[in-house]
């Protein structure tokens, strides 16, 4: 996990946020972003904790990995087969590659975990291979990670990362994926915390024809949360699935930023994204999608669909859909909305209490989404985790 061919990178990020600064309301991807909270993220010493915390046992046949900024390495490991760790001249082949292929390489994030990283977990995928899992967590501080995955053609491969964060603390995170010819990949993100930490993660994600990409993300808990899935379909003739929630309450602010990209004909998309604020929260999805005029035939399609639980929290929602191409088929939607008040009093005229009618309305609302993530999420009881952060 640890490589020589991150110094460079190291100093290259370092040299970079020196120039940059930190972002500022200027930058539209920035406008809405609490930058005081960014602010302390950047001045947050390293954390020098491993994890701490009792972890749920893995599900049958799942490789799980801990990823915590501080061990020194997976010397040891027991790898199983069409799964083995890149080598130094691979990674040199490889690093950084699908993060300029997505326009991000540049990206403030991305140079922050570059300058605070020093580990990375580089494996290549090769056949049907059994689920894998990465719990990403420590201690107090600022915790860098960086992962990349290389699946090979026809590969197939069931992901899930799992963030976990308490007490004041930030987590940086930028994952690379690269997907071959007719490659599988069912990628879960299940991030949660304790309301005081802050969480960056940046994906970057390659995907060569006939391949299938389906990101399922479940944010909630954090004082400042910010996903950022970038995709690009290089020849086209792949698809594409994001289904994000992200459930915000109290002050805290949740974005999630997707771009997607389709450089060749008949690529597919399908995107849900679902927001749910109480209190005084705030929550911001954009959502991004690129179809130049080589893409012809592209079908792609966008929904944004927020609940508001308080008068006072916030919600802001904002699709960008460039399309150059004349024979496509793109549509989006975006709805902010309440508690359907009828439901509400079906529920409580059978004798249902006002807080457990929403909360049995919020359950099958989130569920939506997390019933996408990969089957081992079940073992981090994803729905009851979001639940936790209702705040009626």
């Amino acid at each position: 996990m640890v490589s020589s061919v991150l110094t460079p990178v190291q100093e290259r990020g370092r040299a970079a946020l020196e120039r940059q600064g930190l972002p500022t309301r200027r930058q539209e991807a920035w406008r809405l972003t609490d930058l005081k909270r960014l602010a302390a993220v950047a001045a947050l010493p390293p954390s020098s904790t491993s994890v701490g915390r009792d972890l749920p046992a893995p599900s049958e046949g799942v490789l799980r990995l801990v990823v915590d900024g501080t061990q020194p390495s997976l010397e040891g490991q027991v790898w199983p087969d069409g799964i083995t760790p890149l080598n130094s001249a691979e990674l040199e082949e490889f690093l950084g590659q699908p993060l300029s292929r997505c326009d991000c390489a540049e990206a403030w994030p991305v140079q922050f975990n570059h300058a605070s990283g020093h580990q990375l977990l580089a494996l290549r995928v090769s056949g049907k291979v059994p689920p894998l899992e990465l719990v990403l967590a420590g201690g107090e501080g600022l915790i860098a990670t960086r992962v990349i995955l290389l699946l090979e053609d026809k590969a197939d491969l069931d992901l899930l990362e799992v963030v976990l964060a308490e007490g004041v603390s930030a987590h940086s995170h930028v994952i690379e994926i690269h997907l071959g010819l007719e490659a599988e990949l069912r990628h879960g993100f299940l991030a949660t915390a304790d309301g005081q930490a802050s969480l960056l993660a940046h994906l970057a994600v390659e995907q060569e024809p006939r391949s299938r990409y389906a990101f399922t993300s479940v944010v909630t808990g954090w004082s400042l949360g910010r996903v950022e899935p970038r995709v690009v379909q290089l020849e086209g003739h792949a698809e594409t699935a994001l289904k994000g929630l992200a459930m915000a309450c109290a002050e805290q602010q949740l974005a999630t930023h997707t771009a997607v990209r389709f450089d060749g004909p008949e690529g597919e998309l399908d995107q849900l994204q679902k927001c749910l604020a109480s209190g005084q929260s705030h929550t911001i999805f954009n959502g991004a999608i690129d179809v130049p005029r080589i893409a012809q035939r592209t079908n792609a399609a966008q929904l944004s669909r927020n609940l508001l639980l308080s008068g006072k929290a916030r919600v802001d929602t904002k699709p960008e859909l460039e399309i150059v191409a004349d024979d496509v088929r793109c549509a989006h939607g975006a709805t902010v909305s309440q508690l359907q008040e009828d439901e509400l009093f079906y529920l409580q005229s059978r004798g249902i209490g006002a807080a457990d009618a929403a909360a049995l309305l919020l359950r099958g609302a989130c569920q939506e989404v997390i019933e996408q993530l990969p089957a081992s999420a079940q073992a981090w009881q994803p729905l009851n985790r979001v639940m936790e952060s209702f705040d009626p």
